[in-house]
């Protein structure tokens, strides 16, 4: 992990009596006050709801500047790795910390192309979920249930934690697709070796015996750049979920379902989902932006725009942008016409133009587009989380390893300050009134 600096002191008064603790900086400049004594030091702890001040740990994994919007995995910017790397590429990144070399780059793809099969007898747990089980649910199943299977972890876990990896990845895109499939009572598409990563899960997914899937390289291409712009995103609630749960000593196949869990949240994961539902809401109204526009204004409303603003980006989210001008290129592409795009647009402008909204620092963020691009492409909305997913997944990976090889890493345990009842004497029930 690379060394923190230490710089000046933060001084804390309490009670009249002068506490110091130091003040450490990162590589780019961002600093915190290190006060991992003050309980012992002082007997106080700090409430932080929400965890919006609090740094859970140093990292080497990816930096986001929320007032500039900037975004760089291991030190490359996001508009470069998206532009120009495979998924596989920026996967390897984030797992090594530098981009593969080609050979490289052939022993991962290779390592991919073996694992991406399941076992067979885990082809009959998908047929005891419902017909509407919802994909998230039964990829966290299916997650969890590959320890029994590939136990190799349980002695070392970092001894073998690049072929895990590639284990989790690989298997991930065909647990979600036979997810899909069993949903709509299709039969079952295996992995072809002939197809890049991208292209493989677009044919397990859209395959079928009446009708052969052409895998499309403009499709391939801008499902790639989705799976890379969501590959990581610091601590979020998801990672920091892979995190907390990994510092028990819990196997990486439990981590990762507990931060599919969590990304299943409708405030997290699940904001794609919600944007669409947001859209067609407001289609269905005859375009009645005036209406939604107030109801988001409301605080006694519980309706909200989905898609704009960021726990942390106070200006655009560079994904965003990002995939603005993908959605609008595959459209195109496809000569798909979609209302909702138009509408989109519409919204965006009118809420970027009004005052409400730039005070606030509210502007369309990575979810707000994403979803009509899952459309195009003819992903339904109960599988955007999903593909949300099997994009987080090397990067929970690599956080995952990274708190695991931290000597420094101890189990999380959060404090609290208790508002109940004081010390009262205990009263037999024969006596209770």
């Amino acid at each position: 992990m690379t060394e923190m600096t230490k710089g000046q002191e933060a001084r804390l008064v309490i009670d009249g009596k002068s506490y110091t603790f130091p003040i450490i900086e990162g590589s780019e400049g961002d600093r915190g006050i290190d006060i991992k004594n003050l309980l012992q030091q002082t007997g106080c702890i700090t409430i932080d709801p929400g965890f919006k001040n609090t740094g859970s740990c140093c990292s080497d994994i990816t930096f986001l500047d929320g007032n500039r919007g900037i975004l760089r995995y291991r030190g490359y910017a996001i508009e470069d790795l998206a532009e120009k790397c495979q998924f596989i590429e920026v996967a390897y990144l984030l797992l090594h910390g530098h981009l593969p070399t080609a050979a490289e780059l052939e022993r991962f793809k290779g390592l991919l192309e073996r694992f991406a099969l399941l076992h067979e007898d885990m082809l009959h747990f998908f047929d005891h979920f419902p017909p509407n089980a919802s994909p998230m649910s039964i990829l966290s199943v299916m997650v969890n249930t590959l320890h029994n299977y590939y136990p190799e972890m349980s002695d070392d876990p970092l001894e073998n934690v690049e072929m895990t990896a590639a284990r989790l990845i690989s298997k991930i895109r065909t647990i979600a697709a036979f997810s899909y499939k069993k949903s709509m009572g299709h039969p079952l598409v295996y992995p072809s070796n002939d197809l890049s990563y991208c292209g493989n899960f677009l044919n397990m997914m859209f395959d079928k015996p009446v009708k052969p899937y052409t895998v499309r390289p403009e499709v391939v291409a801008a499902l790639n750049k989705l799976l890379i712009l969501h590959a990581d995103h610091e601590q979020n609630c998801s990672t920091a979920t892979v995190r907390m749960v990994g510092s028990a000593g819990v196997n990486l196949y439990a981590s990762i379902a507990a931060g599919i869990n969590a990304l299943w949240g409708p405030l997290h994961g699940g904001a794609n989902e919600a944007v669409i539902e947001m859209l067609e809401t407001i289609y269905a109204d005859d375009c009645n932006f005036d209406k939604y526009l107030a109801k988001a204004k409301d605080k006694n409303d519980p309706f909200k725009l989905s898609g704009f603003g960021h726990r942390v980006y106070r200006t655009y989210d560079p994904r965003g942008t990002i995939i603005k001008n993908a959605c609008h290129e595959i459209l195109d592409v496809l000569d798909v016409s979609d209302p909702l795009l138009d509408l989109a647009q519409q919204l965006e402008e009118i809420a970027l133009s009004d005052e409400y909204f730039i005070k606030r620092n509210l502007y369309p963020n990575v979810d707000f587009y994403s979803g009509i691009i899952y459309r195009a492409i003819g992903i339904p909305s109960n599988m955007f989380t999903v593909m949300f997913a099997l994009g987080r997944l090397p990067g929970w990976i690599a956080q995952w390893k990274e708190m695991r090889e931290d000597r420094t890493t101890k189990i999380g345990r959060p404090r609290q300050i208790y508002t109940g009842e004081p010390a009262r004497k205990f009263v037999p029930i024969e006596e209770r009134k």
